[in-house]
């Protein structure tokens, strides 16, 4: 058992009934008496000295030791005594992850090569790679924001990781139309990951993967990553495709990098497959699953316990006194 003393210096009381008992003079208890004017001489034939009149009551055996023993406790009890258990280690896991898919058209693009050679659609390979993804985050809530002409939620933050893919698998370009609005889809992710009750206490993170440039939104994206700066919020971004593609479904490399770098985030651009791959495996070290380790020691008082112990022991002591009072007194009768 592991005890340990916060206020020890108050068993410097512990000798203080053996001072008194020293050092103090008894107390004396006055007893009634007949005063008569022969006393010196009924002395005289009696043969008895005189004395003072008053005694001093002499407590029984088990009445000394049940004195000693609540002021043992009570000592003990003043100098706070712990208990301390085995140390524990507690891990903070469970982040609110918010994820972000592309949905314009250029998503249908099969451009994405397996390693076994089968060509894939931009949308099925990051499908593929966000079932991996979500495997590895276990304990993380998960959430999905799908954006093409406007941002939409397809799933608010669930620790329900199967009904997450099941709502990721769903999700087809023609849903959101054809462009690219990057910034709002920025945008709403803060939002959201702001709203979350434990938001300043828990890491907020989101994950954004386009494939072309921001087209019109409302908040052009360098603002959305000041927005997000602001809140707390670090976003990581995956680029798929060319970064030589021209018009609308060009990537611009440079807007990204500034939205990464503005956000405390990276940029990672995935030509193929592996590549994506590479990218959110990167990210999941980046960003560890568990985020925080706090090791500490319960410690339980026993303060509580031993002055119990001394009611108690005052509560027997009382009753017993009464009941060999009543006892004497019933003999007596």
């Amino acid at each position: 058992m592991n005890l340990t003393l916060q206020a020890p210096y108050w068993l410097l009381l512990l000798p203080l009934p053996w001072l008194i008992y020293r050092l103090v003079p008894a107390f004396s208890t006055r007893q009634s008496a007949i005063k008569v004017p022969f006393f010196d001489s009924l002395l005289s034939a009696l043969d008895i000295q005189p004395t003072q009149g008053a005694t001093v009551l002499q407590p029984a055996r088990w009445q000394r030791f049940n004195l000693l023993l609540a002021w043992l406790l009570t000592c003990l009890a003043l100098s706070d005594p712990l208990y301390l258990a085995a140390p524990q280690q507690r891990e903070q896991a469970g982040r609110d992850l918010m994820v972000v898919v592309d949905l314009s058209g250029s998503m249908e693009t099969p451009d994405f090569t397996t390693a076994t050679g089968q060509h894939l659609s931009r949308l099925a390979a990051v499908k593929a790679v966000l079932h991996d993804f979500a495997a590895k985050r276990a304990g993380d809530r998960l959430g999905l924001i799908l954006f093409a002409d406007a941002a939409f939620v397809q799933s608010p933050f669930t620790a329900d990781h199967a009904a997450w893919l099941a709502l990721l698998d769903e999700a087809q370009v023609p849903m959101a139309g054809q462009n690219t609005h990057l910034g709002d889809a920025m945008g709403l992710a803060v939002k959201l990951l702001s709203e979350q009750e434990a938001a300043d206490s828990r890491d907020k993170l989101a994950i954004i993967l386009t494939d072309g440039n921001d087209t019109d939104s409302l908040v052009p994206p360098k603002e959305a990553a000041r927005l997000a700066k602001s809140r707390g919020v670090r976003l990581h971004l995956v680029a798929m495709g060319d970064p030589q593609t021209q018009g609308e479904q060009a990537l611009d490399l440079n807007t990204l990098q500034a939205v990464a770098e503005t956000t405390g985030g990276q940029l990672f651009v995935a030509m193929d497959q592996q590549a994506l791959a590479q990218a959110y495996d990167s990210i999941n070290a980046l960003e560890p699953r568990v985020y925080q380790s706090e090791r500490y020691q319960p410690k339980y008082p026993l303060f509580p316990y031993l002055m119990m112990a001394v009611l108690v022991m005052h509560l027997l002591a009382f009753s017993l006194a009464s009941w060999q009072r009543h006892r004497r007194r019933s003999h007596a009768g």
